[in-house]
């Protein structure tokens, strides 16, 4: 875990003065899988692991980016406009984005004065995380999330959460090259405490979900991540929208698969390649589950709950096909443990990690046995570890107060109207 006064002394060391410290969570979703990009729901919680941002104002326009997990520094211009090619989806290209985008974003509300004071400012920053790299988690966007608020702050300008997760979402379009929906972002900002979030992905109307005490999650980390992962997320995307283009020429109304009923998608089926006929029925279920899910624990009603992460678990692996044999050696192992509700893969799949929600009286036991049980069947050492859920972005105004033995912490939690401290 990432020790925010060790962070603060590592960048006086490298960089000479004092810095300010910035946070933003991973998360995992509970269900519903690659709905967000079809103006689904989605149903994620804020991980008690982030991504932090140790950072100083420069006086140019440069950032110099340090990141602890790579062991690079690399130095860009800040708001630069233009997306590097090719995309690499190198952890620098999300900082490059959020800089330029932010900048971009901002003008028509903050146009500049003649001392720059609104505009992004160069930095320095040291990146440091816990939450894992590759694994499905969204190290991805917490890091854009913790960079953007960075920045902002210094720049002495505020910016509502969803313009902030709007501006991520498209600096990762723009600048990465994956084309993912909002979910992450939105949670990276909107995360609550000991709560998961409803999220409608077209009107981000939110509704926090407590996540009863006799629950766990527990999130498994499969240690594999298939290569082939960001080039068929996007061709999933596209999937979608033709099997879109098909729907709103026989039902007008529909604008994305969130408009769609199984019943519309069997009147076409016979327009529709078998693939994306499979691609649109699990989007338009699995939205369906969302809702069923969100009753089911709002009753308290587990086995129901957990029946429906099955269902999405089947559904990713058969007919979205973002399963891999390990992913599902994951979910079948921890499915056949008692105290398992349920189980499935979260993120956008081809490796990462799988959860299961766990009675809370049985998690000890239940994490033993789901470690012990996959390295037997595939050889490697899983990380399983239980998951509370945390707080959204937040700013920690750590280095001013190591002088005084305490750390001050200001969060960023949409509940308080998500302003910038």
């Amino acid at each position: 875990m990432v020790d925010p006064e060790d962070l603060a002394r590592e960048f006086e060391r490298a960089f000479g003065r004092s810095p300010r410290l910035y946070r933003a969570p991973g998360r995992v979703n509970l269900i519903g899988e690659h709905t967000d990009y079809n103006d689904g729901f989605v149903m994620p919680m804020a991980l008690d692991r982030s991504t932090w941002v140790a950072a100083a104002p420069r006086d140019d326009r440069t950032i110099v980016a340090r990141s602890r997990e790579y062991g690079e520094t690399m130095t860009i211009d800040a708001g630069t406009q233009r997306p590097q090619r090719p995309q690499r989806r190198h952890w620098v290209d999300y900082v490059r984005g959020v800089s330029a985008v932010l900048s971009d974003v901002a003008r028509p509300f903050h146009p500049s004065t003649s001392s720059g004071r609104r505009e992004i400012r160069g930095a320095d920053l040291l990146i440091a995380s816990d939450v894992p790299i590759g694994a499905g988690l969204s190290s991805s966007a917490a890091l854009e999330v913790a960079c953007g608020y960075a920045l902002l702050d210094m720049a002495n300008r505020p910016i509502d959460l969803v313009q902030r997760a709007r501006a991520c979402q498209r600096a990762e379009h723009e600048y990465a090259g994956t084309r993912c929906g909002l979910m992450d972002q939105m949670i990276a900002c909107y995360g609550r405490e000991g709560h998961a979030l409803m999220l409608d992905t077209r009107t981000l109307e939110r509704r926090w979900l407590p996540l009863p005490s006799t629950l766990r999650v527990l999130v498994c980390n499969t240690m594999v991540k298939h290569q082939l992962a960001s080039g068929e997320y996007n061709a999933r995307r596209a999937d979608c929208e033709a099997g879109v283009r098909v729907l709103a020429q026989r039902f007008p109304g529909i604008r994305a698969l969130r408009d769609a009923t199984l019943a519309q998608l069997d009147a076409v089926r016979g327009e529709l390649s078998d693939q994306i006929y499979r691609r649109c029925g699990h989007v338009i279920a699995e939205n369906a589950r969302v809702e069923a899910a969100a009753r089911a624990l709002g009753d308290a009603d587990f086995e129901t709950f957990g029946r429906l992460m099955d269902d999405s678990h089947r559904s990713l692996r058969d007919d979205y096909e973002v399963s891999c044999a390990e992913l599902d050696a994951m979910v079948a192992i921890a499915r056949g443990l008692g105290c398992v509700y349920g189980a499935r893969m979260t993120g956008g799949g081809f490796g990462g990690c799988a959860i299961a929600v766990v009675d809370a009286s049985a998690v000890d036991r239940a994490s033993r046995e789901i470690e012990k049980r996959y390295e037997s069947a595939s050889g490697l050492r899983p990380d399983v570890w239980v998951c509370s859920a945390g707080e959204g972005v937040s700013a920690w105004r750590l280095a001013e107060a190591l002088h005084h033995g305490e750390a001050l912490h200001h969060g960023g939690h949409g509940g308080r109207g998500g302003q910038i401290l």
